[in-house]
């Protein structure tokens, strides 16, 4: 084969494991909205040195954007060469791509490839690989017949749920995670910022294509946004027509589950209290004084299992009929605590249940 090979994405996916390294070469803020799976960041173009090009292709001419661009994407490709490619052997196969396939991947690509080593450019770039996931995202969740929804209020379990499936090995979808976001407008988690909707939407997809058709998956029942990320229509109408787990969770044990969840606000009253701010217009400020009153007195206890009663249950159960059709038939699944063995009873038990339901339905 010629190199640097210059391959469609649909040639590529079914190899993406096989090459060595995949090299995003655009710019930092490019990368961090949004990568190929497993791509590392060598840009032959920092953000700066873009904008200069950028600017003097606009206001000057062509010509001369392409001769800085030269100089400044030479400098870096020799650079990149120099610090991390010099130990690599002849047989190291890297996969190059920039946004459209074009001046930068190709000039990466081009040295790379005459240096000796067996590079693939990807055509198109990455704008070409955006095009591919969104499509996927529209197929890919209509392939799966056994999707069980875990459904119940706030404080349930669900999350730890869904965390001790994965581990026992079932296929799991869990968008909390994925968005790095509860769902709530106490959701925000302290040590995560959200991702861009880009990168959401390309965590689901790695998730999605690895999954088994024939076999069930699990996710909860979110709404159609979670924090500011927005889940793909084609999974939340899979989701609202599918078959639901009622997971059921004594009040006291749901406060104390919340109070470890939520421990960052536990400790920063403050902090939280900001949050609730945020509902005075559902529930006016006499209310929302008091509960931030609460917070301030350390009655968390007490704060939370009021918030659940008159803001999160309601909320939740307004929204659970109204977008899960099946919700009415839901199967229950009743923890009895929040203990880990219980949490590991509940998953063979629900794995037992739909292996069940499916078998029923096959039959």
């Amino acid at each position: 084969m010629k190199y640097p090979a210059v391959l469609p994405f649909s040639d590529i996916l079914p190899r993406l494991h096989e090459f060595d390294a995949i090299i995003d070469v655009r710019s930092p803020s490019e990368f961090a909205e949004d990568h190929l799976p497993g791509a590392i960041n060598l840009p032959v173009l920092d953000d700066e040195q873009r904008v200069r090009v950028g600017t003097l292709y606009k206001q000057t001419s062509a010509f001369e954007a392409k001769k800085l661009g030269a100089a400044l994407i030479a400098k870096n490709i020799a650079r990149h060469i120099e610090v991390g490619f010099l130990g690599h052997p002849h047989d190291w196969k890297p996969l190059v791509y920039c946004w459209r396939g074009g001046n930068r991947s190709g000039a990466m690509a081009h040295i790379l490839a005459r240096i000796g080593w067996p590079v693939t450019q990807l055509d198109g770039g990455y704008k070409e690989y955006r095009r591919h996931v969104n499509a996927e995202l529209v197929t890919l969740p209509t392939q799966f017949d056994f999707i069980n929804v875990l459904c119940g209020p706030t404080g349930s379990g669900k999350s730890r749920l869904l965390q001790v499936l994965d581990s026992q090995g079932a296929q799991v979808i869990d968008l909390e995670q994925l968005a790095a976001h509860r769902g709530s407008v106490l959701g925000g988690l302290p040590e995560a910022d959200q991702p861009s909707q880009k990168a959401f939407e390309s965590g689901l997809w790695q998730q999605l294509r690895h999954f088994d058709p024939k076999l069930p998956v699990f996710i909860e029942s979110e709404s159609k946004k979670v924090g500011r990320l927005r889940v793909p229509d084609a999974l939340m109408e899979k989701m609202r027509a599918a078959a639901c787990t009622d997971v059921r969770l004594d009040i006291a044990q749901r406060v104390q589950l919340l109070m470890e969840d939520y421990a960052h606000f536990v400790v920063d009253a403050e902090r939280l209290n900001v949050q609730l701010a945020l509902l005075t217009q559902l529930h006016g400020r006499e209310k929302i004084s008091y509960w931030q009153q609460l917070a301030l007195t350390g009655c968390m206890a007490e704060l939370v299992e009021e918030l659940l009663v008159q803001h999160y249950d309601p909320a939740y159960l307004q929204s659970i009929q109204r977008n899960f059709s099946r919700y009415a038939e839901a199967r229950p699944l009743v923890l009895p605590d929040i203990s880990e063995h219980a949490f590991e009873q509940a998953a063979r038990a629900l794995c037992a249940i739909v292996g069940d339901t499916r078998t029923a339905s096959a039959a």
